[in-house]
């Protein structure tokens, strides 16, 4: 039997159970820059964006879309560039990277940008800009496009380092699972 003042080291510690993370850090933000991204109304690709400091906190979130306040069912979603650009999306949306880096309150200098594409040539300009110092990306599908590799010599240029990052099945059925269970409480 334990006495009601009996503080030893060992007593203190019967509460103390085995705690771990079903994530690291990698992985907890890219989740979160995919669940921006689900909020794009981007018919064909969805981008979402987030930005990290130096002690894993977040700065700031963005996903691609339209500027905000102006009737989105007005925009052409379309992507066929042979039209003007007046008829594509590409003269109204803003990618997730740049929405991302308008929202932050904050200096970015060091931070990690976790996106789930890629950035093009305009969003490296403008990350380089504010001196982050890490792109972790889940998608490279537009490698060999014009606008990829310029922004790859960019960031080469800025000394700003980039990898890409793969979710495991296993963590993503994880996941999912966690979620349902969530939602039936």
């Amino acid at each position: 039997m334990i006495e009601k003042n009996d503080h030893s080291e060992s007593n203190l510690r019967v509460n103390y159970v085995p705690v771990n993370s079903k994530l690291n850090w990698d992985e907890y933000f890219m989740l979160q820059a995919m669940l921006a991204s689900y909020k794009s109304k981007d018919p064909n690709t969805k981008v979402g964006c987030v930005i990290v400091d130096e002690h894993h906190h977040q700065i700031s979130m963005g996903y691609n879309g339209t500027i905000a306040g102006i009737d989105e069912t007005l925009i052409p979603w379309g992507n066929n560039r042979e039209v003007p650009l007046e008829h594509q999306k590409y003269g109204y949306v803003i990618h997730g990277e740049a929405n991302a880096v308008s929202h932050a309150k904050g200096n970015l200098a060091g931070a990690r940008v976790y996106v789930t594409l890629f950035p093009c040539n305009e969003c490296a300009k403008l990350l380089a800009s504010h001196r982050v110092k890490e792109i972790i990306y889940l998608s490279d599908k537009y490698a060999e496009s014009q606008e990829t590799r310029i922004a790859k010599k960019i960031f080469q240029m800025s000394n700003i380092s980039y990898r890409p990052l793969t979710l495991s099945e296993a963590s993503l059925d994880s996941l999912s699972v966690y979620l349902k269970m969530l939602i039936k409480k």
